[in-house]
């Protein structure tokens, strides 16, 4: 089908076929492509420009809704007709992402079983950051989750969890055991002087308080490093 005239860039007055919400209801949305499915989100454009022609300016720039999300608000604004009411609908849409593929991991009936368990449970929210996070894991006595526990943020090098507060959440959640978990916002997931001295103390006080300290997962860029797989830490 022909395209609308140039001087009428309005997608209302395209032909449906053409149009990205009457094509992911024709199609399904997984037809869509990237700059389609953002242009349904920011639903109108500005003069001289379709929500379509402005969504593949973003696309464009930013490459990829994963690097649109670590866009800081200043360039989201670099675009004409981006007010912070399209840039709040874009950044709650790819949260809600975020929030899906996490969600199917949060009930205490799942059971962790290695290493990659663990990456796969928090790579899709830690991956991105930009800044190192800190969480535990809490298991019961067959390695189902109980909680997990955000106890430390820190710069892009370095995070300071403490770590009386790790032993401390594993004896108000009842736990039999945990696993310490951290991104690295490098992409590398090699553990630093750091990482090794944190999983040393952290072991050394299990034992004491006779918690069970299962691992310590550093993840990385579509990639995990493990303590125990690697054999880092000590019977």
């Amino acid at each position: 089908m022909a395209r609308p005239l140039k001087d009428d860039k309005s997608i209302k007055n395209w032909p449906e076929d053409d149009r990205p919400r009457e094509k992911l209801f024709k199609n399904g949305e997984k037809t869509l492509s990237d700059a389609e499915l953002l242009a349904i989100i920011l639903r109108t454009g500005v003069k001289g420009n379709s929500a379509l022609d402005l969504a593949r300016a973003v696309i464009k720039k930013f490459g990829s809704f994963r690097e649109l999300s670590q866009a800081s608000t200043r360039e989201w604004e670099n675009f004409k007709g981006l007010g912070l009411a399209k840039i709040a609908q874009t950044r709650a849409a790819i949260e809600i992402g975020r929030r899906f593929l996490e969600g199917r991991t949060p009930s205490k009936k799942v059971k962790i079983e290695n290493a990659k368990d663990v990456a796969s449970l928090l790579s899709p929210r830690t991956r991105d950051l930009k800044k190192e996070i800190f969480r535990v894991l809490y298991l019961d006595a067959k390695n189902r989750l109980i909680n997990i526990v955000d106890l430390g943020d820190g710069t892009v090098n370095e995070v300071n969890p403490i770590v009386r507060e790790i032993f401390h959440k594993a004896l108000e959640s009842f736990a039999t055991s945990f696993i310490c978990a951290h991104n690295h916002p490098s992409g590398s997931c090699a553990p630093s002087i750091d990482d090794r001295n944190l999983t040393r103390d952290i072991q050394k006080i299990s034992k004491t308080i006779k918690i069970n300290f299962l691992d310590h997962v550093i993840i990385g860029d579509n990639a995990y490093f493990s303590f125990s797989e690697e054999g880092l830490l000590e019977n």
